[in-house]
């Protein structure tokens, strides 16, 4: 009950899932509110909420219930069965750098799942939200959730050969703080500011105030705006490799490689994971290892 309560956000929507009456549902949270001591609801007349205390709880037990789900499917006869509905938490890109045409084979071979990709410019609470799994870029921050490192990508600070034959190729990181060069600034999602411009070759860092005068927010504009020549970019190698060897892009101070990005895996806990999390997980592993 618990858990329909959760997932459907209120008591009335709660008890016709389970076919109970609503005030059935209140009084059996009541029951296990008071045997556990804590306030799992924070309630009021158009909705319920998690306390603290509740999510807590929440992510702790909801790990045991898909276990006992899985349980009784195998029981069933459908052992290590991949199905259902994923939800997943995805930075946007992912998509493009990562899964893209990949991604069809493993449909191919789970036809009876069904996967959400949300993307989303940040973590946000991933049991709350719903989500069975999330793959963000960037240091992970303190969460009672687990991160699993997948891989870590140079970022590298590229142009297209138009912008280059235009406004000449910059010699030095330095030069890209001149008025005699544009450069693209990406949105960082969690300041609402531009990412700064950092520069790194074994111990030594420097950080470039680039003052441009377009700023994106999605992945696709800043590769596009880049291969139109409208600028200079740092982005993520792992998007850009191919670009840069086709040439449609060119990386300007390759000597300057060494600054890294990582990826993570998030998911609620390491114990019982469900089938369908763990397949699209290794899928992903498989994917990343090696990059």
């Amino acid at each position: 009950m618990f858990a329909a309560v959760v997932d459907a956000g209120t008591f009335a929507a709660a008890s016709e899932v389970l076919g109970m009456s609503p005030p059935g549902v209140s009084r059996a949270i009541a029951r296990l509110e008071k045997k556990l001591k804590i306030r799992l609801f924070n309630r009021t007349t158009r909705s319920v909420s998690l306390t603290e205390e509740g999510r807590r709880f929440y992510e702790q037990v909801m790990p045991h219930l898909a276990g006992l789900e899985e349980a009784a499917a195998a029981a069933a006869g459908g052992a290590s069965a991949v199905r259902g509905k994923l939800r997943i938490n995805l930075d946007p890109v992912i998509y493009l750098t990562i899964l893209g045409q990949r991604l069809d084979a493993f449909m191919d071979a789970h036809p009876d799942l069904e996967i959400e990709f949300i993307a989303r410019d940040h973590l946000g609470d991933l049991v709350m939200d719903g989500f069975d799994l999330a793959l963000r870029f960037g240091e992970p921050k303190a969460s009672t959730l687990i991160a699993r490192k997948l891989l870590d990508t140079a970022v590298v600070t590229v142009a297209a050969p138009s912008y280059i034959a235009h406004w000449g190729r910059p010699a030095k990181p330095e030069d890209l703080a001149s008025k005699k060069h544009r450069c693209l600034e990406f949105r960082n999602p969690e300041t609402g500011k531009p990412f700064s411009w950092e520069f790194h070759r074994k111990r030594k860092r420097i950080a470039i105030d680039t003052r441009g005068r377009l700023t994106v927010n999605d992945p696709s504009a800043l590769f596009n705006a880049c291969l139109a020549g409208s600028g200079v970019a740092q982005m993520l190698l792992l998007g850009a490799e191919h670009l840069i060897a086709d040439g449609r892009l060119i990386n300007l101070f390759p000597d300057w490689a060494d600054e890294r990005y990582p990826l993570f895996a998030y998911y609620p806990s390491r114990h019982l994971l469900p089938a369908k999390t763990r397949a699209f997980l290794d899928f992903v592993i498989e994917l990343t290892d090696g990059k």
